[in-house]
C-alpha cells in the first residue's frame, strides 16, 4: 500500500464512509478504489483514469486534489494525450449537436407565437376589408344607437348596484356598531416573493443571493446516497453526514438568525436543495461536477 493510499483510506475512515458509499457517492466501481487504496493502477484502463479516480476519491472526502497531486506526484502516474480514450472524444461530439439542439428548441416557441400572431391579424384585414357596411352613415348611425343603448344599460345596472350595496353596507352597520368605526383602506398589500438568484459559479463553487424572506430554512433531500455538510459563514457544521433514499432522506436546518450558508454536496446528481420550500437550481450542471460547494448569502427581508 502506498502513502497516498494510505492517507485516502484514513480519509474516508474517518467519515465513516465503507467502500460501498464512496461507490455510490462518486459512482466509480468498488474494484478501482480497492486499486486506487492499494496503490495497485494496473487494474484501470489508463493514466488518465487513475488521475481522473483519485480527483473524484478526494473531492467527495473534502479533500484538495492538487494538493495531493502535488504531494504525491511521485505515486500517481503522469497523464499523456494518447492516454485520453477515443470514447471522450465521441462524448463530446454528441454533447456539443446536443446543445445545439436545445438552442432550436428554446427558439420554437417564439416562432409558434411569431406565425400566431401574423395569421391572426391576416384574418382581422380579412374580416374589415370584407363584412364593412356598404353604407358608411348606416354603420355609424346604428354603432351610435348601440353605444347609446350600451351606455343606458350600464348606467342602469351601475344605479342597481350602487343601491344594493347601500343597502347591504346600511345592513352590516346596524348588525355590527364596530364597522361604523372602519373608515381605513381595506385593500390587501400582498408581499413580493422571495429572490433567489446565482451570483457567480467557477468550477465546483457556486454562490447565490437570498432576498425578500422573512426566513431562512435550508432542506437537503436525497434521491440516493451522498454526503453532505451545513456550515455557515464561520464555518460552525450545523449537519454533516450521509443521507439515503431509504433511510435518512432529508435533512432541515433553521439558518434564520445567520447571514451565510454553505453546503458541501458530496452527490449533487442525487441531492436536491430547498430554501424555504423553493427548489434551487444548479448553477453548475451536477452531471458535469458530482462533488460542489454552495454559497447562499441571506439578506432579510428588513435591510
Amino acid at each position: 500500500m502506498t502513502e497516498l493510499g494510505n492517507r485516502l483510506k484514513e480519509a474516508r475512515l474517518a467519515k465513516n464512509l465503507s467502500l460501498d458509499d464512496l461507490q455510490s457517492i462518486t459512482k466509480i466501481q468498488k474494484r478501482y478504489l480497492v486499486g486506487i487504496e492499494e496503490g495497485n493502477y494496473s487494474s484501470m484502463p489508463g493514466n488518465f483514469y487513475v488521475r481522473a479516480f483519485i480527483k473524484q476519491y478526494s473531492e467527495a472526502l473534502q479533500l484538495d486534489p492538487d494538493e495531493i497531486f502535488e504531494t504525491y506526484k511521485s505515486e500517481i502516474p503522469i497523464t499523456l494525450n494518447e492516454d485520453l480514450p477515443e470514447q471522450l472524444s465521441r462524448v463530446k461530439t454528441r454533447k456539443t449537436i446536443s446543445e445545439g439542439n436545445y438552442k432550436i428548441f428554446d427558439a420554437l416557441p417564439k416562432i409558434v407565437i411569431g406565425i400566431f400572431l401574423i395569421g391572426a391579424a391576416g384574418l382581422l384585414y380579412y374580416f374589415l376589408t370584407h363584412h364593412t357596411s356598404s353604407n358608411p352613415n348606416q354603420s355609424i348611425s346604428s354603432g351610435n344607437e348601440q353605444v347609446k343603448f350600451a351606455k343606458s344599460a350600464e348606467l342602469e345596472k351601475a344605479n342597481a348596484n350602487t343601491t344594493d350595496n347601500s343597502k347591504k353596507k346600511d345592513t352590516a352597520t346596524t348588525n355590527n356598531p364596530a364597522a361604523k368605526q372602519d373608515t381605513g383602506n381595506t385593500q390587501a398589500v400582498v408581499p413580493p416573493p422571495q429572490n433567489l438568484a446565482v451570483v457567480q459559479s467557477s468550477g465546483k463553487n457556486s454562490s447565490y443571493e437570498l432576498k425578500n424572506a422573512d426566513k431562512f430554512v435550508l432542506k437537503l433531500v436525497s434521491k440516493g446516497k451522498t454526503w453532505v455538510n451545513i456550515k455557515n459563514g464561520s464555518g460552525h457544521s450545523f449537519f454533516q453526514g450521509v443521507l439515503t433514499a431509504t433511510g435518512a432522506s432529508s435533512q432541515t436546518v433553521d439558518l434564520t438568525k445567520e447571514n451565510q450558508a454553505v453546503i458541501v454536496v458530496g452527490n449533487a446528481i442525487d441531492t436536491d436543495i430547498y430554501v424555504n420550500d423553493q427548489k434551487l437550481a444548479y448553477a453548475i450542471a451536477p452531471t458535469s461536477v458530482v462533488s460542489q460547494n454552495v454559497t447562499i448569502q441571506f439578506v432579510p427581508k428588513n435591510k
